[in-house]
């Protein structure tokens, strides 16, 4: 069986909305295309995998098991931040992203791979571990969370990488929020993920240097296609 193709985009710097809805843009045919082959079992048609990387300006989304007095400023604050705020149809809680974050959006048809969504979860994971073990800084898991955590061990955990996704029947979208060359002050305006008693970092700030952001793409490019074995269209 061969494996997965991926089409690839770098979109760099793109409005929240205007990501969203091209996400949604794609999306929408691969769950529309499944269902006209289920109906149709002779169809040949074959669905598509897409994986999207951008950043954003100034941005907080709130996901479908999150609580709003988890964003700590009001409109007028957002305002004079600069910043826009959306609830959308993701899992979990409040998140921020901006620009230095990397934000990796998998639009997978599972079925292509496999039909787990918290395989799925780990395997996103696994792909920044191994991005951020070519820097020299050991990422983890901490159990029951998701995301990418630093220094679990220890009395001051921090998350490098949020993720949070939606699927439908087996097709995924949203994904992965990877704190790069972040200015973390903007974390001050939430409770990250709705998790009070933890703190966010970047990379940047583990290694004590700005990140070559192209040079990072470029790995964990990679190191996703060889962990979920997938090719490149």
């Amino acid at each position: 069986m061969s494996c997965p193709i991926v089409a690839f985009e770098d979109l760099n710097l793109i409005d929240y909305k205007k990501a969203w809805d091209y996400q949604t843009s794609l999306f929408n045919p691969i769950i529309d295309q499944k269902i006209f082959n289920r109906k149709n079992p002779d169809a040949t048609v074959k669905t598509k995998n897409h994986l999207l990387f951008c950043e954003h300006p100034h941005v907080y989304t709130l996901g479908t098991s999150g609580k709003k007095e988890n964003l700590l400023i009001s409109e007028a604050i957002l305002q004079k931040l600069n910043a826009t705020y959306y609830k959308i149809n993701r899992g979990g809680d409040i998140t921020y992203h901006g620009p230095g974050q990397l934000v990796a959006y998998p639009i997978f048809d599972l079925d292509h791979f496999f039909t787990d969504i918290h395989k799925y979860l780990r395997f996103l994971e696994e792909s920044v571990i191994l991005t951020l073990k070519e820097y020299g800084v050991v990422g983890d898991r901490i159990e029951g969370l998701t995301g990418v955590w630093i220094d679990i061990n220890t009395a001051n955990p921090r998350k490098i990488c949020a993720l949070g996704v939606k699927s439908s029947r087996w097709v995924t979208m949203h994904g992965i929020g990877f704190n790069v060359n972040t200015d973390l002050s903007y974390f001050d305006a939430i409770v990250p993920c709705g998790i009070k008693d933890k703190s966010v970092t970047s990379l940047a700030k583990e290694i004590g240097e700005k990140v070559d952001f192209e040079d990072l793409k470029s790995k964990l490019k990679i190191n996703l296609s060889n962990v979920f074995d997938f090719d490149y269209e």
